[in-house]
């Protein structure tokens, strides 16, 4: 695949200048700045209509409108609110796609913006409030943008560009459901032919506004959800001796695997992070419970290192479980793997975002222990994955709400950057206008 990758790239003449570009009058800045005042606005109705996962059905219907009024023509209700539509340029050449995820979270927003969602939804059973509190209102916003400004040059480009905007990345609303990149994949999403590679963007925080962070390899780590479950012998809290408490096992347990992965696994070279965020047991002081049950998650960036800490996992609940008369259970679900940026593609896109934004104002990003199921697309296509900062200048980013945060109110300016940043990357990897 990366030979195929290289080798189409070079047939096409990827190795066009990339100041070509402004001399056609197809300048991305230029484009970028002229698309601002329209990217806000999309974003801001966006943002005050926020849809869970799986629930994405006004943002795509939006998008989808938008497409149509650019004369494509979208594929809806891939995965099952995702939507695919293709660009044709007047040469041949790559097939490159662009995504963008579409879905809020549950999340009470406390930004006091005038234009803050009051969205309610159900979650998992409960009735919640709903925030674009990680961007993606930016990321769709971009995106259309840069399908707008793709298909004003669609006479000037070679190749094709696949757009494809994704439903529930942050999950689906119901457990056990498939989060949205593997479905749009099982459901056809480059069903008309697979693209040679595939871009995506996500804004952040901790990045000022005008940067652009980037990085080769290893980029965002794989997330597998665990659920630990121990089983024992219920009686009174006053005589333990004639139960088994599961509650001491699953503490023992919780506390090895720390011990495991500090003297067991070599975290230098390839960092591990497992952490519990439930412990549930019991109903009343008194009594020692039956079972107890712990769910976390599993952050790696290499599939052979979490495979042997799976293991070391297992091995560990199953040992401290038996010897004390008890049994465990442990079950993983892989939710995303590690997003990997492919090195033959990072190369070209390195060049293209330094044009983008200044050499200086691309920085390398450090491993980020978040995960993002755009690795699932980069696991089928070579991919290149990287992020807008969105902390206005002169403002501390290790001061400002991160991602996730009810607060978190990225700066409009970044949408420019990334309709920039996206737009000069795919018409490098295209081969620009033509004669470029």
């Amino acid at each position: 695949m990366r030979r195929r990758l290289v080798a189409t790239l070079l047939a096409c003449g990827i190795a066009a200048s990339l100041p070509a570009l402004a001399q056609d009058g197809t300048d991305p800045a230029q484009a970028a700045a002229a698309l601002q005042g329209r990217l806000v606005e999309w974003r801001r109705d966006l943002h005050q209509h926020p849809e869970l996962g799986n629930q994405e059905t006004r943002t795509a219907q939006v998008v989808a409108d938008h497409l149509r009024r650019l004369g494509l023509e979208p594929r809806t209700g891939i995965g099952p609110t995702g939507v695919v539509a293709v660009l044709k340029g007047a040469r041949p050449g790559p097939r490159i796609a662009l995504r963008a995820d579409m879905d809020a979270l549950p999340v009470t927003e406390q930004t006091g913006l005038p234009f803050a969602s009051t969205a309610r939804a159900t979650y998992r059973g409960q009735e919640v409030s709903v925030m674009h509190a990680c961007g993606h209102d930016m990321h769709v916003a971009i995106l259309m943008g840069v399908a707008q400004a793709l298909v004003d040059m669609r006479d000037q480009l070679a190749g094709e560009v696949v757009f494809v905007f994704q439903p529930a990345e942050e999950g689906p609303p119901e457990p056990g459901e498939t989060f949205g990149a593997q479905r749009m994949l099982d459901e056809g999403a480059f069903s008309g032919g697979k693209p040679d590679a595939i871009l995506g963007l996500h804004v952040w925080a901790g990045l000022h506004t005008g940067q652009i962070g980037f990085r080769s390899g290893p980029s965002l780590a794989s997330a597998d959800e665990w659920a630990l479950t121990i089983t024992g012998k219920q009686t009174h809290g006053s005589r333990p001796w004639d139960g088994v408490d599961p509650i001491t096992v699953g503490a023992q347990v919780l506390l090895a695997t720390q011990s495991m992965l500090a003297r067991q696994v070599n975290t230098v070279n390839a960092p591990v992070v497992l952490t519990a965020g439930q412990f549930q047991s019991g109903v009343r002081f008194n009594i020692i419970p039956d079972d107890a049950r712990l769910v976390g998650t599993l952050r790696t960036y290499d599939e052979a290192v979490r495979e042997d800490v799976i293991a070391r996992f297992d091995r560990i609940a199953t040992d401290y479980a038996h010897a004390a008369g008890a049994t465990a259970k442990l079950d993983v679900v892989n939710n995303a793997p590690a997003t990997v940026n492919d090195p033959e593609l990072a190369r070209r896109v390195l060049p293209a975002l330094q044009a983008a934004v200044g050499e200086a104002n691309v920085v390398e990003m450090p491993l980020v222990t978040v995960a993002e199921d755009f690795s699932q697309f980069a696991n089928v296509v070579p991919g290149a994955y990287f992020f807008v900062g969105t902390t206005p200048q002169g403002q501390d980013p290790a001061t400002m709400p991160i991602n996730h945060s009810p607060h978190y109110a990225p700066d409009e300016a970044a949408l420019q950057v990334g309709v920039r940043a996206l737009l000069r990357t795919t018409l490098d990897l295209l081969d620009g206008p033509a004669g470029g």
